[in-house]
C-alpha cells in the first residue's frame, strides 16, 4: 500500500507479486516452492540487464535486493568503462576476427570488419578494415587503378552495425539483413594500403528492427556516410 501511495507499482497486487507475510505469502499461494528465490533471481537479471551490455559471469547473490544488485551494477559498469579507455589506445582490440566470427554469418571473402576497437553498450561500435592490394575485388576494380567498391565501404559498416545490434542477447539468434539506405555519400576513393576506420551509432531499436549512422574514414578524412535500417530476422 505505501508503494501504491507513492504512485510506484501501479501494476502490483498481491495476486502478481509475493509478499511475505509473518504466516507465508499474503493472499496468495506459492506457484513453486522455490518461488520467492525465482523472484530474487529475476530481480538481479532485471538489475544486470541496465548495463547495456552481456555479461558473462558466475554470480552468487546472498540476501540481494534491488539496492544491493545496482551497487554491482555501478562497479561493473565503471570497469567497463576502464576497458573502453583502453581498448581506445592505437593497436587496441576489444573483438578480433575470430570473435566478429562468432557474432556474424559473413565469411572470407565477404567478411570485411578485422577487429572491433570500441564498444559503448550497444550505442556505439568502432572496428577496423585493413584494405589490402590482396582483396580479391581489385583484380577488377579496376586491374589498373585499384579503388575499393563503394558498395563494398558500404557493406563493411553494415557489418559492424550488425556486431552492434547482434550482442544483444535476445538478438544473438538472429541476422541483421540490411532494410534500406538513406543519405548515403561517398566522399573520397578508398585505395590499397588504406586503414578504413568504421565507426555506427545507433539510431533506434525495436524488437525486430534497428537503424543507425554509419561513417568511414581514413586518416581522420570522411569517405562514407549513410543512415542505415535493419532487419532482424531469425537465423537458421
Amino acid at each position: 500500500e505505501a508503494l501504491l501511495q507513492q504512485g510506484l507499482g501501479k501494476g502490483a497486487s498481491y495476486q502478481t507479486t509475493v509478499v511475505w507475510g509473518p504466516n507465508g505469502p499474503i493472499e496468495n499461494t506459492l506457484r513453486f516452492p522455490d518461488e520467492p528465490v525465482r523472484h530474487k533471481i529475476l530481480d538481479l537479471m532485471g538489475d544486470l540487464a541496465t548495463l547495456g551490455a552481456g555479461l558473462r559471469a558466475h554470480i552468487v547473490a546472498i540476501k540481494s535486493g534491488h539496492n544491493t544488485n545496482m551497487r554491482l551494477v555501478k562497479k561493473i559498469a565503471a570497469s567497463f568503462n576502464e576497458a573502453g579507455q583502453v581498448a581506445a589506445k592505437p593497436g587496441g582490440t576489444l573483438l578480433d576476427v575470430r570473435e566478429i566470427a562468432k557474432i556474424l554469418p559473413h565469411r572470407f571473402p565477404f567478411l570485411l570488419v578485422d577487429k572491433v576497437i570500441e564498444l559503448d553498450g550497444y550505442r556505439r561500435a568502432v572496428g577496423i578494415k585493413n584494405v589490402s592490394f590482396n582483396e580479391p575485388f581489385f583484380q577488377g576494380h579496376f586491374p589498373d587503378q585499384p579503388i575499393m567498391p563503394g558498395v563494398l565501404q558500404i557493406e563493411a559498416m553494415a557489418q559492424l552495425a550488425g556486431v552492434l545490434l547482434m550482442r544483444k542477447s535476445e538478438n544473438q539468434a538472429k541476422v541483421a539483413v540490411l532494410l534500406s539506405l538513406d543519405g548515403v555519400k561517398l566522399r573520397k576513393s578508398v585505395v590499397p594500403g588504406d586503414q578504413l576506420r568504421l565507426e555506427v551509432e545507433t539510431i533506434k531499436v525495436k524488437a525486430r528492427t534497428g537503424e543507425v549512422f554509419a561513417r568511414a574514414t581514413v586518416d581522420g578524412q570522411l569517405v562514407a556516410e549513410a543512415n542505415m535500417k535493419f532487419m532482424l530476422m531469425d537465423g537458421q
